[in-house]
């Protein structure tokens, strides 16, 4: 995501200090003490202005969910929303991360999540950008190794292109899709769906949104 830089933004940040992860390496010892108490793990890529994450944490309290972004000026907004809204939230489950997903793997515990969301990633239409797609097989081994067995990818993407490479790629990989659709909110899961900035963007305008859940067998597996 590209924005203007934000004035005063490294103050900004400082001041939602208390919503932030500072210390990256100390998620290898997993999530103890980051929470006020021990929930399912829930992880998504790439926040944005944080909508979802601030939507997620206040429908779902029984979830702790961290939220990661790599542009801190987008992710300063993503922290204000959330430190605006504090009160609505029903327990102290929403943590942000400014980082890249490629860290993940040396930064986190392996199988200590439970579920993985990738919200209306950055495309990479060239053909030679293909390995920077989130749905790479090469981030799809960071996922694996991440997630508890079990554990859930969830994808959205209002990018057909993009939803045909990622389904092309789960299987390419072995991973198990257990639903998808072209049409997310016309079904009914939709009812429990909650939607990013972009989504709602999308969907005012009729854009059909593509999703697609995705299981990995653990380790010895086929």
């Amino acid at each position: 995501m590209r924005m203007r830089k934000k004035k005063h933004g490294a103050e900004r940040i400082e001041a939602c200090a208390e919503l932030l992860i500072r210390d990256v390496a100390s998620l290898k010892e997993g999530f103890g003490g980051l929470f006020d108490k021990d929930r399912p793990v829930h992880l998504e890529i790439g926040c944005g202005k944080g909508n979802f994450a601030v939507g997620m944490a206040k429908k779902y309290p029984e979830v702790n969910l961290i939220a990661m972004e790599k542009v801190p000026d987008v992710c300063c907004i993503a922290l204000e929303k959330a430190m605006a809204s504090k009160e609505e939230r029903q327990n102290d489950n929403l943590r942000f991360l400014i980082g890249d997903a490629r860290t993940l793997e040396e930064n986190v515990l392996p199988h200590s999540l439970d579920c993985i969301y990738l919200n209306f990633s950055d495309p990479w239409p060239k053909s030679g950008h293909a390995k920077r797609r989130l749905t790479h097989r090469s981030f799809l081994e960071i996922y694996k190794k991440l997630l508890k067995p079990g554990g859930l990818l969830r994808f959205k993407t209002d990018n057909a292109g993009l939803f045909d490479f990622s389904l092309e790629e789960f299987e390419a990989f072995g991973a198990r899709v257990i639903w998808q659709t072209r049409n997310l909110h016309a079904t009914e899961k939709n009812a429990d769906n909650v939607m990013t900035e972009y989504e709602k963007n999308f969907s005012d305008r009729g854009t059909p949104i593509c999703s697609a859940w995705v299981t990995f067998s653990a380790e010895g597996e086929n």
